[in-house]
């Protein structure tokens, strides 16, 4: 066969550690790899819309690292790597259209074309791997169920293509499920990285915020952004957070990651046997006061055995009478979701519009309201009108130049974290394991939204969490946990997943259709 040609690669449960191997031994080259997943783009992509714009340096790429590689040129675990990128993320040669029509000038709108690429895109790169393309998302990230009104149209759920796919980093999930790639970039604000992954039965890091660099991507608060990997198991989204982790300049509250990674990397520390002799909080009313369904509640019951045949020691509702459940509060008229922090967001969006370039057509929040004034998001029936009912945000929206001082979100987080750390404490917990969602997957179209158990609570006190595949209802729907830590907390959190991954071996390959 020759070098360049595509061929048959089992792509389904491909592993970062597979790829390398198969390099290693000569079995195929990254070229080769990319040409496959390219050729499973072509066949799946019209049915599961997950990616909006295929990369077409994306081969020449490939073709760079297995020349690094025969050069002898030591090569890190992510060179040669299929990876996708969530569509906000800025990355050069494409527009950023944050899946709005108004974005992007082939529906009407101004193309964003970013000079550079955002810094989380950059360490992709630097670390060798090969970006195919960008992904699908819902008009402005808004949602954490679905990409319906985005202007690319729905990404479909590779695993139950009836039910929701999870938002915002839909395309990305859609991608790594159905093999596409073997890794993708992912953004969370309220639910975005662990929604997906969990709604398409895939791991997904939600890194404390301050840990990955969040310049350069299209924000809705920066006070609650994180970028995290989305992945098919525990040790690839590690490795991916190895290389995404740590300090830039771009963005200074990374400063605070200094000194909190661990020597050797993520991906150093994961052991079958790192639940051995912990203690484990379970989800209860002193978290949150709304129960889970009977099913998910059964399924809970079988991962508790499961975490107690691990050797964990379990905690019942740990934070009964902490008062952490009372600080919750929905933000009308959103049934569900908690937005106190996203009053920052037209001078984030100013911040974000300035590094995009001199050529940009739009340069400040102004004349971005502008060019989407007949779409307006912040109107009263834009994708984020509720943010009026937050406070500050009327004055931030009057003068986008100058940041929101937000004392009431500002309180309210160091109220989440001063009892978090506390409950921790008193009862010597070495993490919490709740059910991601408290009942199975909303069908794809309608009203309902995914039902999640910490979505808001670790977004405002910007605490690590990672979703974990853990089996499936009945219908087919599949269930999963999430791991919840403290501060800087996600290599500890890395290694339980990771034993539990490895105990119980949940996850299946999607059938493709």
């Amino acid at each position: 066969m020759e070098q360049g040609s595509a061929m048959h690669i089992e792509l389904d449960n491909l592993t970062v550690e597979a790829v390398q191997a198969a390099f290693a031994a000569g079995t195929y080259s990254a070229e080769q790899l990319a040409r496959a997943c390219f050729e499973r783009i072509e066949r799946y992509n019209a049915k599961y819309n997950a990616l909006i714009f295929l990369n077409p340096a994306a081969i020449d790429d490939a073709r760079k690292i297995d020349q690094r590689r025969a050069a002898g040129e030591p090569l890190g675990p992510l060179a040669g790597v299929p990876v996708v990128i969530k569509d906000p993320m800025d990355m050069v040669g494409f527009p950023t259209t944050a899946g709005w029509s108004k974005l992007y000038s082939k529906k009407g709108g101004v193309d964003l074309f970013p000079e550079r690429d955002a810094p989380v895109v950059a360490r992709m790169r630097h670390a060798g791997a090969v970006l195919l393309g960008k992904t699908n998302v819902p008009v402005l990230s808004h949602t954490g169920t679905h990409a319906n009104d985005s202007w690319a149209g729905p990404t479909i759920n590779v695993v139950m293509p009836e039910r929701a796919p999870g938002g915002s980093s839909a395309g990305t999930a859609s991608a790594v499920a159905s093999g596409m790639a073997v890794l993708g970039l992912a953004e969370e604000t309220g639910g975005s990285i662990q929604n997906p992954a969990s709604a398409q039965d895939l791991v997904g890091i939600k890194p404390t915020i301050g840990l990955v660099p969040n310049a350069g991507v299209v924000p809705l608060s920066a006070n609650r952004d994180v970028v995290g990997p989305i992945a098919r198991n525990v040790r690839d989204a590690a490795l991916c957070l190895d290389a995404l982790a740590g300090y830039s300049s771009e963005d200074a509250k990374t400063l605070a990651s200094v000194g909190r990674q661990p020597e050797g990397g993520y991906a150093a520390r994961l052991y079958r046997d790192a639940l051995a002799g912990k203690r484990i909080g379970l989800y209860g009313p002193g978290w949150r006061t709304q129960p889970l369904t009977e099913e998910a509640a059964a399924l809970y019951e079988r991962v508790k055995g499961e975490l107690t045949a691990l050797g964990a020691t379990l905690i019942d509702d740990p934070f009964a009478g902490s008062g952490f459940a009372e600080l919750r509060k929905t933000t009308p008229p959103l049934p569900n979701f908690d937005a106190r922090g996203l009053e920052s967001i037209p001078y984030d969006l100013e911040k974000y519009l300035e590094r995009l370039g001199k050529q940009a057509p739009l340069k400040t929040f102004a004349a971005f309201a502008e060019a989407t004034k007949d779409e307006n998001a912040f109107g009263p029936r834009g994708v984020l009108r509720y943010l009026h009912n937050l406070p500050d945000f009327k004055a931030a929206l009057a003068n986008p130049s100058l940041p929101p001082e937000m004392p009431e979100f500002v309180e309210l987080k160091a109220r989440y974290l001063r009892i978090f750390e506390a409950v921790m404490d008193e009862q010597r917990l070495d993490a919490l394991v709740f059910p991601q969602m408290r009942g199975e997957l909303p069908p794809l179209h309608g009203t309902s939204t995914i039902q999640e158990t910490t979505v808001g609570e670790i977004n405002i006190a910007g605490l690590p969490g990672i979703a974990v595949p853990a089996g499936y209802y009945q219908s087919g729907s599949p269930f999963g946990l999430i791991f919840v830590g403290r501060l800087w907390d996600e290599a500890a959190l890395l290694g339980y997943a990771y034993a539990y991954e490895s105990g119980t071996a949940h996850r299946q390959a999607p059938v493709l259709d």
